[in-house]
């Protein structure tokens, strides 16, 4: 096993409308699709398929839900054996799709927020544990210290970034964000922020982990510990749904990283990923 993903699994439903809607309007939309989500449960799916050897911790509830995401990663070729079961109902998420491919969304954490961590073990042969911040706090502090005390480097989706500190990114080899994400992290309007300052300023947050900023349609900015930050472009495509295009990013990331790609490529891989994802519309039955 090269990767254990921990994190959020989540039960989708995504509509396609013309915008979003206004307060106390209700808005047509022209389809609904039903789909497996949660940012740990995507990142391991797209790290998979992008050839890494992936096992999931995670937990899900005794439903219908939880047991369609069981079967979608057992089909990814994911080791499932610290999935959790609890007697609750599953994660879900709302998501609305805009004409332009944007999206908004809400998530109910539900069972994800009962993962019990003193049942998790990391796995040997493992190399990577990768985590984000749906889970509890207590969750991803407990989880990273678990992976330190098995001497397995940790990557940070940072995602939501609301509530985590300098403290909290300590020991993190690898820190991925987007730039609201960025700003939330350091207490910043994303506006007074340009790229190569978010990323120095993370560089001072987060003074021993590689840093990873990115822009959507301007593509990723980057600094390895100590250097400079790069820009790469984003690639060139036609964007029909945004919608987990990042966990994309982030899962291929992952896999191109740990399989010893230069910082860069396994970026450019990343991209290339998340460019071919936005370019099909998932969003319809």
């Amino acid at each position: 096993m090269t990767i254990l993903v921990t994190g959020a699994l989540h039960w989708d439903v995504v509509v396609n409308a013309p915008r979003l809607p206004h307060i106390d309007e209700t808005l047509k939309g022209s389809s609904v699709a039903y789909q497996f989500g949660g940012k740990g449960g995507n990142q391991a799916i797209a790290a998979a398929l992008a050839g890494a050897d992936v096992a999931f911790a995670g937990r899900i509830g005794s439903d219908q839900a939880g047991a369609e995401m069981r079967r979608r990663l057992m089909n990814a070729g994911i080791d499932i054996s610290e999935l959790q079961v609890g007697p609750g109902a599953s994660g879900m998420s709302a998501a609305i799709v805009d004409g332009d491919g944007n999206y908004g969304a809400v998530i109910v954490s539900a069972e994800n927020h009962k993962f019990d961590t003193g049942l998790l073990t990391i796995p040997g042969g493992c190399r990577m544990v990768l985590m984000q911040n749906e889970l509890t706090h207590a969750a991803l502090l407990e989880i990273k210290a678990k992976a330190h005390q098995a001497d397995v480097p940790v990557v940070l989706n940072a995602a939501p970034a609301l509530g985590l500190t300098g403290a909290d990114l300590e020991g993190v080899n690898v820190l991925i964000v987007n730039r609201v994400e960025a700003s939330d992290l350091l207490g910043r309007d994303p506006a007074e922020l340009d790229p190569p300052e978010s990323v120095r300023a993370l560089q001072g947050l987060a003074p021993g982990s590689d840093i990873v900023v990115t822009l959507g349609g301007d593509g990723v900015i980057f600094a390895q510990r100590g250097e400079t930050p790069e820009h790469q472009p984003a690639w060139k495509t036609t964007v029909r749904s945004t919608h987990g295009a990042g966990d994309v990013f982030v899962g291929t990331f992952a896999a191109a990283h740990v399989d010893g790609a230069p910082f860069g490529t396994a970026i450019g891989r990343a991209q290339e990923a998340a460019a071919d994802h936005v370019s099909r519309n998932r969003a319809t039955p």
